[in-house]
């Protein structure tokens, strides 16, 4: 079993999860985070640390596209293993439907 990030957290980007990973294998994008499937050990204590409950198991329902959209970009992306401030509209975009489609952006954020 992996964790991975789903859409939940785009547009949001809490990192409050990064602080409590043991392995830093969470990776920035400019507007979400994701977990590198291949290098999480599956502690789960990530998971609750999550105010948009975007970090989710593999083993839930139809999560095989997230474990790939994870490590495709965990390989591009920069790893983050210090908690930043949320983005500006968090509490506006938190819980809203087809955030993947609506603002997904494949830019690298600024990682550390």
């Amino acid at each position: 079993m992996t964790y991975v990030v789903i859409d939940n957290c785009i547009e949001c980007k809490y990192t409050d999860c990064v602080e409590v990973c043991p392995v830093d294998c969470f990776y920035e994008g400019e507007n979400m985070l994701v977990i590198h499937p291949d290098e999480c050990i599956d502690c789960g204590v990530c998971e609750p640390e999550c105010p948009a409950d975007a970090i989710r198991p593999d083993t839930e329902p139809d999560m095989e596209e997230w474990v790939e959209f994870n490590r495709k970009y965990s390989e591009m992306w920069p790893v983050i293993i210090t908690k930043k401030d949320q983005l500006p509209n968090a509490d506006e975009r938190d819980g809203e439907e087809g955030k993947l489609a609506k603002y997904f952006s494949e830019t690298p954020g600024e990682g550390g």
